[in-house]
């Protein structure tokens, strides 16, 4: 009998217990069967500033919204990759990218890049696991799209080699950009002064967040340092006359209309490698064009997808 009342009373706390830590936890949104809470949104805001900290200077409400939306993105490109990938399983593909990234961000070895999160409050494993769906959603683009990037090599490379030739001073740049597409229900000229309007309140770093749909975004559209070589005639005309921090104007580019921000600028005098430059040149203009892709894509497997509000 009295075993009989402690476990009863155990259950009656364990209920409490769980009513009570259940009560903080709230749904916020749905997307068919994968819902997002608000501590999702938490953990998210946390990555999301990580990546750039000028998201500090958003009110919580902006920044909420953002991760929302990146949680939405995620969870769509998840459920696609799921069609074609195991998630589970560990491949070359994937070990490269990591090991990649981890150089990129001179650090040492996977041990360090654990260490350092710990210290900013983040998993590793959700850092992997985004990692992980931005890598693997790449390699399907590119094996759904390669075949329709179309590039003219005879004209990019004659492009490097006049610019080479007929220029005494050559200049590396430090970039940021805002990509962003045309809307059927709203007039160009209207989503321009909209983001022009953002831009002004909360800097180009935070519009970018929330306004491009370029892979830098969630970087604040940091492109960072490249020279003119590498940069297309059409770009390098809009960006000649600015001065640091100076914006351009948009540019219409295929798959939509590009704002570039320099944020630094300066000479250089090392040797060229030609032959680098023009695939280098040849590279960022496939992955321009994959963008480009990848966005109609999404665009088109959000269309069926129900996503519901709470």
């Amino acid at each position: 009998m009295n075993k009989f009342i402690i476990t009863i009373f155990s259950f009656i706390f364990i209920l409490i217990a769980f009513n009570s830590h259940s009560s903080s936890i709230k749904i916020v949104t749905k997307i068919q069967n994968e819902i997002i809470t608000n501590i999702d949104i938490k953990n998210e805001k946390k990555y999301l500033i990580f990546l750039n900290q000028k998201l500090k200077e958003l009110n919580d409400n902006k920044i909420d919204e953002i991760a929302k939306n990146s949680l939405i993105n995620e969870i769509i490109k998840l459920k696609e990759l799921e069609k074609y990938y195991d998630f589970a399983l560990e491949d070359e593909f994937f070990n490269s990218i990591e090991k990649k990234f981890l150089r990129q961000n001179r650090i040492k070895n996977k041990n360090e890049f654990i260490d350092f999160l710990n210290k900013k409050d983040l998993s590793y494993d959700k850092i992997k696991k985004k990692l992980k769906i931005e890598a693997y959603w790449n390699q399907l683009i590119y094996k759904k799209y390669k075949r329709n990037v179309k590039i003219n090599k005879d004209y990019l490379s004659q492009s490097v080699l006049k610019q080479y030739k007929t220029e005494d001073k050559k200049y590396e740049y430090n970039l940021s950009e805002i990509l962003f597409s045309e809307t059927l229900n709203e007039d160009l000229s209207e989503t321009v002064k909209k983001i022009s309007n953002s831009i002004s309140k909360i800097g180009f770093e935070n519009t970018a967040n929330i306004w491009s749909v370029s892979s830098t975004s969630k970087n604040g559209g940091l492109i960072g340092w490249v020279n003119e070589l590498q940069i297309s005639e059409l770009i390098k005309k809009n960006i000649a006359d600015l001065k640091i921090n100076q914006i351009s104007e948009p540019i219409k580019i295929k798959g939509g209309y590009l704002i570039i921000k320099l944020n630094n600028k300066r000479e250089f005098n090392e040797k060229v490698d030609i032959e680098n430059q023009i695939d280098e040149l040849i590279r960022k203009e496939t992955n321009r064009q994959l963008n480009a892709f990848s966005n109609i894509y999404y665009k088109k497997l959000k269309k069926g997808i129900i996503i519901n509000e709470f």
